[in-house]
């Protein structure tokens, strides 16, 4: 029952939000203690920054990503019995026959290369190993999810395309995630690397602009790729509540269109607000998923697929 998750904001909560704590003890989602009692074998930390001005923030969003690095840096030779960082499939292996949980930094907002490939090279020097190119603003690397039709079906810029493809050649997972329509196909078409989405859900289930349609989920499942079940009640579909059972339905739908080799966890722990009911608060209470699969008949070896073996998958494609 080893864990991987996709995706979670605990950085971000942890140094912009609350402004206190560290992984072993804090207000979050995510902890040290909660992922030894999920069985985490690897978590994905974004270094997320929140950039509403792009003429202003980018420059300085590149900086604080450093920052954040630096942060998860410390956390790791603060905790080294715990945890330690990975840049590899055989890091997370190796990390995890000694003990160890396994942390994998990513980007999240690519607008921070600011119309500069070297910047791809430098955070893959640093350790970055999975890149979201857009938030939820259009970027130098293209465009957005959007409410609107005509920003749905723009794509990647003349930038983004080299971004992208040297996002694969830096080994790199190219996350489409937040992604326009357009820009999710256009990711596929010029990938060099990897493709999943860390953490979307099914737009046929719940029809919001984050989501992944049937189409997109038999495409990413063709490359190899994979997407992350994501527990924000928004994408899941109520409002303001997060259930275990639409979370069933979501992986359901994922296994019946992309199959089994497709979903995994990509939790986005700690990147949504409050909301009124949260039927997995945390990290640490996410057997209780485990056993609602069951429940619906996924198997144990499905289920192994879900939690860690497909994120394997394709962290040794890399």
């Amino acid at each position: 029952m080893k864990l991987i998750d996709m995706h979670c904001d605990t950085i971000w909560k942890l140094m912009d939000l609350d402004k206190n704590g560290d992984l072993m003890k804090n207000q979050c989602s995510i902890s040290i203690p909660g992922m030894r009692r999920a069985e985490t074998m690897a978590q994905f930390f974004a270094c997320f920054v929140q950039v509403k001005n792009p003429a202003e923030g980018y420059e300085e969003g590149y900086r604080h990503v450093h920052e954040m690095i630096d942060f998860m840096e410390e956390q790791v030779r603060k905790f080294p019995k715990d945890i330690a960082l990975a840049y590899s499939y055989t890091d997370v292996i190796k990390n995890d026959a000694k003990g160890k949980m396994s942390a994998i930094l990513t980007v999240e907002e690519g607008g921070i290369l600011n119309g500069e490939l070297k910047r791809l090279e430098v955070l893959q020097q640093r350790g970055i190993r999975l890149v979201t190119p857009m938030w939820n603003y259009e970027n130098c690397i293209g465009y957005p999810n959007s409410t609107e039709p005509s920003v749905m079906q723009k794509g990647l810029k003349p930038f983004g395309i080299e971004a992208v493809k040297l996002i694969g050649e830096l080994g790199m997972i190219t996350d489409a995630s937040h992604a326009s329509d357009g820009t999710f196909f256009d990711i596929l078409r010029y990938a060099k690397g990897p493709v999943a989405a860390s953490h979307s859900n099914c737009r046929e289930l719940k029809n919001h602009p984050r989501n992944l349609t049937d189409e997109m989920i038999r495409s990413l499942a063709q490359i190899g790729g994979g997407a992350g079940l994501n527990f924000y009640g928004a994408f899941l579909g109520t409002e303001n509540e997060s259930l275990v059972d639409e979370m069933t339905a979501h992986i359901l739908h994922m296994i019946r269109i992309g199959g089994e080799e497709f979903p995994m966890i990509g939790t986005d722990f700690d990147g949504f607000g409050e909301i009124e009911r949260l039927d997995i608060p945390k990290i640490e209470n996410i057997e209780r998923l485990w056993n609602a699969l069951k429940k619906k008949g996924i198997s144990e070896l499905q289920l192994d697929k879900i939690w860690s073996g497909n994120a394997l998958r394709i962290l040794k494609s890399v």
